[in-house]
């Protein structure tokens, strides 16, 4: 492996990279907020339960889905449990538990991706042209 330091230009690549990514992520999650009231960590949480379990997970499938440690899933299901979105259980078989989206979440949920569609759209898909959207495929693909 090489371990050359990158040169300034290399350096400007990688922060433009960074820096487009994360106003173009801003602007999104700004936008489906102000309109329905959830982070994009609460979207991502009840996104899951619906796409990964069908309204239910174990809490330990939902935190490694979602790339957290057991304690912050825990205090963020806890502000969500206190807001109606989602409900946690004890599973009878094992010491584990089950975090499950209440209709107030799936609720949530539904009134959340309409606008989260159309902030995509706007503030990322309507800037590509074909060739673009070739080119992040590629990318995507080959530095996963």
């Amino acid at each position: 492996m090489d371990n050359h330091e990158i040169n300034q230009e290399e350096m400007k690549i990688w922060h433009m990279w960074k820096g487009t990514f994360h106003t173009i992520f801003g602007r999104i999650v700004k936008e489906m907020s102000d309109h329905t009231g959830l982070s994009e960590s609460d979207f991502g949480i009840l996104d899951r339960l619906v796409l990964f379990g069908e309204g239910k997970l174990r809490q330990q499938e939902l935190a490694d889905s979602m790339n957290w440690d057991k304690s912050r899933l825990s205090h963020h299901l806890k502000r969500m449990e206190k807001r109606g979105l989602v409900m946690r259980t004890p599973l009878d078989t094992d010491r584990g538990v089950q975090v499950e989206i209440t209709s107030e979440g799936q609720l949530a949920l539904d009134n959340a991706r309409p606008f989260l569609s159309q902030a995509i759209r706007q503030h990322f898909l309507e800037q590509l042209t074909d060739q673009d959207i070739e080119l992040i495929t590629r990318l995507a693909e080959r530095t996963k």
